[in-house]
């Protein structure tokens, strides 16, 4: 299958007197083209974000950043703290012009989203929150160790080179207080203040993110659907990034225009 894609391109820009480093498409398309921020998960950047970024590229103008102490970004002395997280983001929002936007955020990333939204809910349009961690029934490092494991091997081998250096840029102890701050987040008493068009998707083997609970958060959202991915793991940003790029772009567009959306048939 030939498949459209659009170009990233690195960009870098001062926020706080830390550069942060971004994934940025510069693919010419319309003025109102809705802008899609990427959101990554914990520890690693925006690089395991790239087969997604590139297939929504040619219809959003896409920004897939790496928050302060991530990927290509610069290292701050302290782990920035969830709240820090978001409204680093809002902060960057403005460095690159951006008014709103919608988020897709995987794993780790929609706890991100879910305190942006409570903190600076002007600035988001739409929500895809992908895999959202974690599970409050299984909130214990051994229990979410032992599910990561489980998920390894639906995943695509070529990401864990990927995962391996940004956890070495990372830091062990940056990665070690990131792991500690998701753990003790309680997303479930946040996700009610999500007041936009929220879409959840899961991959359907995925044994961090529970069909249970799931289900659950789609529950607690004001406005949200449940997507669910054949055969997919974790992380579809990376393992199935046409599947999460076709209902993703089903979706946005649906609320544009404000029509039912279903994505069962493009999945």
């Amino acid at each position: 299958m030939n498949l459209r894609k659009g170009r990233l391109e690195s960009q870098y820009t001062n926020v706080d007197g830390l550069w942060m480093h971004s994934r940025v498409s510069v693919d010419v398309l319309p003025q109102d083209a809705p802008v899609v921020i990427l959101v990554h998960g914990v520890v690693v950047s925006s690089r395991y974000m790239i087969p997604t970024a590139e297939l929504l590229a040619p219809y959003y103008r896409v920004y897939a950043p790496d928050f302060p102490g991530y990927g290509e970004s610069d290292k701050p002395k302290h782990v920035l703290e969830l709240p820090e997280l978001a409204d680093t983001l809002c902060r960057w929002m403005d460095a690159v012009r951006i008014e709103r936007a919608t988020m897709l955020g995987n794993s780790f990333g929609c706890q991100i989203i879910a305190e942006f939204a409570m903190r600076h809910s002007d600035r988001l349009e739409r929500a895809v929150l992908q895999g959202p961690t974690i599970d409050r029934h299984a909130r214990n490092l051994p229990q979410q160790l032992w599910r990561f494991i489980l998920n390894s091997p639906l995943e695509d081998p070529s990401q864990t080179p990927i995962q391996i250096y940004d956890y070495w840029l990372a830091g062990l102890p940056r990665f070690a207080r990131t792991v500690q701050i998701a753990l003790t987040d309680r997303i479930e008493t946040k996700l009610p203040y999500l007041r936009v068009p929220t879409l959840v998707v899961r991959g359907k083997e995925d044994p961090v993110v529970s069909q249970e609970w799931t289900e659950e958060v789609v529950n607690l959202l004001p406005d949200a659907r449940l997507v669910v991915i054949p055969s997919g793991g974790h992380t579809l940003n990376y393992s199935k990034p046409l599947e999460l790029s076709r209902v993703t772009r089903a979706f946005i567009d649906a609320t544009e225009k404000k029509e039912r959306f279903n994505a069962n048939t493009l999945v």
